[in-house]
């Protein structure tokens, strides 16, 4: 934690790109994704790329060790989708533990390996908890309004066991993100409360919310200063905003909550808006020049990309970066002695 909360006081973080962006170069065939442990697999598995953390877990490592040498400062794990709600698409739910545990482990071998390289520049991995597929606060039936597909605490009880893989295998942070609707995330934090009192350990929170269309809105409706205060009874690292929009449409929003939380903020959008094909054209050099705007206003201390960015867009902004002081933020006292 000191560590960590030291490189924040010294210089704005830069957190890496986009995983499933850099795996879709590798244009992976079903028989990749199964390898030979699940070339029996009864049912398809192509998409499933969580799952390449147990079978190709080079290309993994390969992925983390570019974004290092662009200039990230943290990773995250390849483990967006690792619990059993997200899993139970596959009918992959008891491999949770692995998945999360295994991802972990190459993203912290790769982070000390560029450590050990470069001792005064300590790299670090955020385990990435995703949302899940499925809305804690909403009904998924236009017809049914009160249904929920899904229980808080099912949620807990998920989010427990991937946290629990997540720090076994050597996390150093965990990142609670693109959060479209408050309650999971609520169910999130909780578990990581439960695993942080029961092993009697502290371990760094960031949290990063969703604005999903124009409205400036979450998914289940909450503004940006709704959201901050939701989830402001938790001791926090970082909170902030990634993903549904490209770094000229999220810079309001991060106005917002940079002016009202004694946190780190971070932001990582996407690499502009999709094109008609769902692709993501923002060059480099333009969402660099958006990122921009962030460190003239003094609006985050973390700052990566989403959908869409690569390694070169990560060097990009950390070139900008580098060039500015971080944005000073209030509970560094609380983090070091928590």
């Amino acid at each position: 934690m000191s560590t960590l909360v030291k490189a924040l006081e010294d210089r704005i973080l830069i957190l890496d790109g986009a995983m499933g962006t850099m795996l879709q170069q590798y244009n992976f065939s079903e028989e990749d994704f199964r390898g030979e442990r699940f070339k029996d697999f009864h049912i398809s598995v192509k998409g499933n790329n969580d799952l390449l953390s147990l079978t190709q877990p080079q290309a993994i490592a390969e992925i983390h060790r570019k974004y290092f040498e662009a200039g990230a400062d943290i990773v995250e794990t390849n483990t967006f989708s690792s619990t059993t709600i997200a899993m139970a698409d596959y009918e992959m739910e008891d491999l949770v533990y692995e998945l999360n545990y295994e991802a972990a482990k190459i993203a912290k071998t790769v982070a000390d390996e560029i450590t050990k390289a470069n001792p005064d520049k300590p790299r670090f991995v955020a385990g990435s908890i995703g949302p899940t597929n499925k809305t804690a606060s909403m009904s998924p039936d236009v017809n049914d309004p009160g249904f929920r597909a899904i229980s808080f605490d099912e949620l807990r009880v998920a989010y427990k066991q991937q946290t629990e893989g997540l720090l076994d295998g050597g996390a150093d942070i965990l990142l609670v993100e693109t959060v479209f609707d408050t309650l999971n995330a609520k169910a999130a934090l909780f578990a990581i409360e439960e695993v942080k009192n029961e092993r009697n350990i502290d371990v760094p929170i960031m949290v990063s919310g969703t604005i999903t269309d124009a409205s400036g809105r979450t998914l289940s409706g909450q503004t940006a200063e709704a959201f901050l205060i939701s989830i402001s009874h938790i001791p926090l690292l970082s909170v902030g905003f990634n993903c549904a929009l490209g770094a000229e449409q999220l810079l309001p929003h991060l106005e917002v909550i940079s002016k009202q939380t004694g946190a780190a903020t971070s932001a990582h959008p996407n690499a502009g808006l999709p094109n008609a094909f769902g692709e993501y054209d923002q060059s480099p050099e333009e969402m660099a020049s958006y990122i921009k705007e962030y460190l003239d206003k003094k609006l985050v201390n973390i700052v990566g990309g989403c959908c869409g960015t690569t390694p070169e867009h990560i060097k990009a902004i950390a070139t900008v970066a580098s060039t500015y002081q971080p944005r000073p933020f209030s509970n560094v006292n609380n983090l070091q002695t928590a």
